[in-house]
């Protein structure tokens, strides 16, 4: 591998860990304001939302499918669960539904 591939990537990794760092150092010992950091625990779901509901509507062979995950999603999105068990939650419901129908 090239000396300047090498340094490629040492830079690429400084860049993504330089803004992921930040935030632990600039703000240690510090307390945000409580709608902050409600905004900043939504953060998740707002993203998961954005990056899924193009391709609800965009399922070509079943609408249902992609609502029936969608629908599953938001309930458990809703009683404020981990967005892990959100996602999880999603397939299980795909999971079922596709041995319904």
């Amino acid at each position: 591998m090239h000396s300047k591939m090498i340094y490629m990537i040492i830079a690429m990794g400084a860049v993504t860990y330089i803004p992921r760092f930040l935030p632990f150092v600039l703000f240690k010992g510090k307390e945000l304001p409580p709608f902050l950091q409600g905004v900043l625990k939504n953060i998740p779901f707002a993203t998961l939302g954005a990056l899924i509901f193009p391709g609800i509507l965009l399922i070509s062979h079943d609408l249902k499918y992609g609502l029936t995950g969608a629908a599953a999603a938001f309930i458990l999105a809703w009683y404020g669960t981990n967005v892990i068990v959100v996602i999880v939650g999603a397939i299980a419901a795909l999971s079922i539904y596709s041995m319904i129908f």
